[in-house]
């Protein structure tokens, strides 16, 4: 099923797709993707579920997540991995296979989202991003995890994407941060407000709780310069991102991005573009071996 935040994009008459985004081969399939590791009957891979502080004093609250632990002592190198709107592609195919791969992976749900508690707001899934990586980052979580704390990276898929950006331009510890089919909502808070709740409606509201298309079309339009993504190219400049576009619309977004950091002197920054729909639903194989291939520059022989 394609992904329902394509048509907020077409709300927004984005131009057609950029051609300067890179394309390249498949690359080899790393053995993670089809190979289970060898089994460590001392430090067993695990699932454990969590339940992740975040919010201010007065609203703290627990937001769900699962952390996939891979086999071994650790600590490992971990990706704390942020889902879109409203979540339906979890990426958890990537999930598993990054576990494969020796990383540790931290899925959740912002608040108000897929059962957690809370109202759902747009800000406040940037709030829940920095609480996870504070969670990662405690001792005794990192401890009973297996999570090397100074070992971090963020990465998001669609409107996780956008999180994704905003959270690396201010987190200087991460080691990188990939964007998956990113959508920035700064440039949506840009459109009509009933073209822009139009859209929003769209995209499976009973996941969400405490919101409505129009609450959230107001919250757009409000921080629109403040969630632009464009704005925080100067931050990313020294930041190892890398950015994964398909074909839904939402390609000359990343596409500006890439080009804003590297105008700005940033040489970190890697793209690829793959003729698939929003939610990569016919090149999850493919998906998997780039963002392996990735981490593996980041943390070789892992």
């Amino acid at each position: 099923m394609k992904h329902k935040l394509a048509i907020a994009a077409a709300l927004l008459a984005l131009p057609p797709l950029s051609t300067s985004a890179a394309l390249a081969q498949p690359p080899e399939i790393p053995a993670a993707i089809y190979t289970d590791p060898p089994a460590d009957k001392a430090f067993p891979a695990a699932m454990e579920v969590v339940h992740i502080p975040t919010g201010a004093p007065a609203d703290r609250v627990e937001i769900n997540g699962v952390v996939y632990i891979p086999a071994g002592p650790g600590p490992h190198p971990t990706v704390v991995l942020c889902h879109g709107l409203p979540g339906l592609e979890k990426n958890l195919d990537l999930a598993q296979a990054m576990r494969r791969a020796g990383w540790t992976v931290i899925t959740f749900n912002y608040r108000g989202s897929w059962g957690s508690p809370g109202d759902y707001r747009f800000v406040q899934n940037l709030e829940d991003a920095n609480a996870v990586l504070a969670f990662a980052r405690d001792p005794a979580n990192a401890a009973k995890l297996r999570i090397d704390p100074k070992r971090l990276v963020i990465m998001g898929h669609s409107m996780g994407g956008w999180v994704t950006a905003l959270t690396a331009a201010k987190d200087k510890q991460l080691i990188g941060a990939a964007m998956i089919s990113a959508a920035n909502l700064g440039a949506f808070g840009k459109a009509p407000r009933d073209q822009l709740a139009a859209g929003m409606k769209a995209n499976g509201q009973e996941a969400l709780a405490g919101t409505s298309p129009e609450i959230m079309a107001d919250e757009l339009i409000a921080n629109a310069g403040a969630f632009d993504w464009q704005n925080a190219a100067p931050a990313l400049a020294a930041t190892n991102l890398f950015i994964l576009s398909s074909d839904d619309g939402l390609a000359p977004g990343t596409d500006a991005l890439a080009k804003a950091i590297r105008d700005g002197g940033g040489a970190k920054v890697k793209t690829l573009h793959v003729a698939t729909d929003h939610s990569w639903s016919d090149a999850r194989v493919r998906l998997q071996a780039e963002v392996l291939g990735w981490l593996g520059v980041l943390v070789p022989n892992k």
